[in-house]
């Protein structure tokens, strides 16, 4: 059985806060994870967070935050990068599953972060399709520059916060359900060495950010 049914942002928040703290003590619970639970959401889903992260393989998104089946709707592209694809999933989580929180989630030593950082410097994009992973972070960079932030962990913050910014400019479905209370978006900045999410950014939920970031 689900802990919540239909929680709201605030205290879907809390309950993914309070996953993302068992992981960092290595005491997960691993919540949702057998064959009961496999077998109640077959017929439909009911998850309670809409996740939008990057796709490294080292942010699988129900470890770090200890969730399992039916609790996360997750989206994930290289440097969380949004296309038309990455809107209408996340409006479908938002609109359609009825989703109350929709998190962003960078990380640090993210390879698409430091790929726009590398073309500012040298001036060689990438081949392919990344080169397009890459023009799209560099918005964030050169913002990040012309604040004075300069140092890794503040150009990924600031990525974040303009993914989460990006997010409401270009969901208008998204936008409504914030400003009517119903829905919030908050921005995480997930660290590799020691597990923890810290908030940079929050928009609809009353959430401190981390003032290092």
């Amino acid at each position: 059985m689900a802990e919540i049914q239909t929680p709201g942002p605030a205290e879907a928040f809390e309950l993914l806060l309070a996953g993302n703290q068992r992981f960092v003590a290595g005491t997960p619970e691993h919540p949702n994870q057998d064959a009961a639970r496999r077998t109640e959401i077959a017929p439909s889903q009911r998850p309670f967070a809409v996740l939008f992260g990057c796709s490294d393989s080292r942010l699988a998104a129900e470890i770090i935050l200890d969730r399992g089946l039916g609790d996360l709707f997750v989206v994930r592209t290289a440097g969380h990068v949004i296309g038309a694809e990455v809107l209408g999933s996340i409006e479908f989580g938002v609109d359609v599953l009825d989703c109350p929180l929709v998190i962003v989630l960078g990380h640090d030593s993210c390879g698409a972060v430091g790929a726009a950082c590398a073309v500012l410097e040298d001036g060689m994009a990438p081949s392919g399709y990344i080169r397009d992973v890459v023009e799209r972070v560099t918005p964030s960079v050169l913002a990040a520059r012309a604040a004075g932030r300069v140092e890794a962990d503040e150009i990924l913050a600031e990525h974040v916060r303009h993914t989460v910014d990006l997010l409401l400019d270009r969901s208008r479905v998204l936008a409504e359900r914030v400003d009517a209370g119903r829905a919030a978006v908050v921005g995480l900045c997930y660290r590799l060495v020691d597990g923890r999410a810290d908030v940079v950014a929050a928009r609809g939920l009353d959430v401190a950010a981390d003032s290092a970031s």
